[in-house]
């Protein structure tokens, strides 16, 4: 048995060895693609792919004032999910209160300082006033003695007489100016007074305009909807992003009666797009779903965005059809028609190729290949019309073959060159 075991094992050894030759020649077998030209309506189109906006939105704010009292760069501290519905007065977002409790908190030791400089003024003022009103008490005895002794003076020689006279005449002239002094001094306190409670009140009127905005600083929508998450030039806002005065749309209210289609369109492709051109819309959430719409506006001036090589422009199209089910955000494919034309010979793109300023493409002829220049016009996104070089039912290669490059090329005037 085992004589005979030995050669049969070699033999299916050498029968595994031809067949895995053989099945790894037929792996690196030439695969061809292949299309047929064909005769047909030619849709010529701009595709591109945009985002659900609603045409008409509310806006949610954080409060204004801000920048009054040095509050510049906000950040939202919670942020209800987008997508969540509200109702009038429900709570939405709350900012970050750290920069404005520091506000309350130097306004609070304001007010001390300001209630008591006010206490003090008005301490101050008192003393003053009594002082002066002492003195003038003060005079006023000293002219009443003067005026009694010299009613007693009449027996006293006409020198002494006169000169307590005078003396009466200069007390009476020292009241005069003191009742002036006072009356400039209680003036001057009153003026102190009004300067210091002016300081208080305006004090407390900031710390309660802050309070009042602290207050604000808890973010309610404004009427019933569904939150949508603002989009700024970096990204969406959301819990951590910063707002500042001059931007301080926290969230919208999207009315969804309502939709737009808002895209990006390179500049190659954009004089093709003008208002009023008719769209059909596709959505990646609902794949079942076509939509229809209309270009509502095509921006002048292009501007550069993060993934694209070139200066894009915007686009919106208005879309004709409403759900409650399409929610602002989702991914829309837009194919712009641009033109149509009927009973076109078209083939693939990936069939066109290239040397030079040269088009051509691999004809099958039978068992063998020929290179074929071709009149190309209008291209969209899958097909190109074919001028010249073709006809209805040519098939053409969709890859090129290893030896390409060494077959003949017919050209449009029929002349035929020679393989290499």
């Amino acid at each position: 048995m085992r004589k005979f075991r030995l050669p049969l094992l070699i033999s299916l050894a050498v029968l595994a060895l031809v067949a895995l030759w053989y099945f790894s020649r037929e792996g690196e077998a030439e695969v061809r693609l292949s299309a047929k030209a064909f005769v047909g309506d030619f849709k010529d189109e701009v595709v591109s792919s945009g985002e659900l906006i609603a045409k008409n939105s509310e806006n949610i704010t954080a409060p204004s004032g801000m920048q009054r009292y040095g509050l510049y760069q906000i950040k939202i501290a919670n942020l209800v999910p987008e997508g969540t519905y509200v109702e009038e007065g429900d709570f939405v977002a709350a900012l970050d209160k750290t920069d404005i409790s520091s506000k309350i908190n130097e306004a609070l030791v304001n007010l001390d300082k300001a209630t008591s400089q006010y206490t003090q003024t008005q301490l101050d003022t008192a003393l003053t006033l009594r002082e002066k009103r002492n003195e003038l008490v003060n005079l006023a005895f000293q002219i009443k003695q003067k005026e009694i002794e010299v009613k007693q003076s009449i027996y006293e020689p006409p020198a002494t007489i006169q000169k307590m006279k005078l003396d009466l005449e200069k007390i009476r002239a020292d009241l005069g100016r003191k009742k002036e002094d006072y009356q400039i001094k209680e003036r001057q306190s009153r003026a102190k007074m009004i300067e210091a409670g002016a300081e208080l009140q305006q004090t407390r009127n900031k710390l309660k305009k802050l309070e009042d905005l602290e207050q604000k600083f808890t973010i309610k929508a404004p009427k019933k909807g569904m939150v949508n998450y603002y989009r700024t030039w970096d990204g969406k806002r959301q819990t951590g992003s910063t707002i500042q005065p001059w931007n301080p749309v926290v969230a919208t209210l999207p009315d969804l009666s309502q939709m737009l289609s808002k895209t990006y369109i390179n500049e190659v492709d954009i004089r093709k797009v003008k208002v009023g051109q008719d769209v059909t819309l596709g959505l990646d959430a609902f794949p079942e779903a076509e939509l229809h719409g209309t270009v509502t506006k095509v921006a002048n001036m292009g501007e550069n965005r993060k993934g694209a090589d070139t200066k894009v422009f915007e686009v919106e199209i208005e879309v004709r059809e409403t759900d409650s089910l399409y929610r602002p955000g989702m991914t829309t494919s837009n194919h712009i028609n641009i033109s149509e034309m009927e009973n076109r010979l078209q083939i693939p793109l990936e069939a066109i190729f290239g040397e030079d300023s040269l088009s051509f493409v691999y004809v099958k002829n039978g068992v063998s290949l020929l290179r074929q220049e071709v009149l190309l016009g209008k291209a969209n996104d899958e097909f190109v019309i074919v001028e010249k070089g073709l006809e209805e039912g040519d098939e053409v290669l969709l890859n090129a073959p290893e030896n390409g490059h060494d077959l003949g090329l017919k050209t449009l005037t029929g002349v035929q060159s020679a393989a290499k």
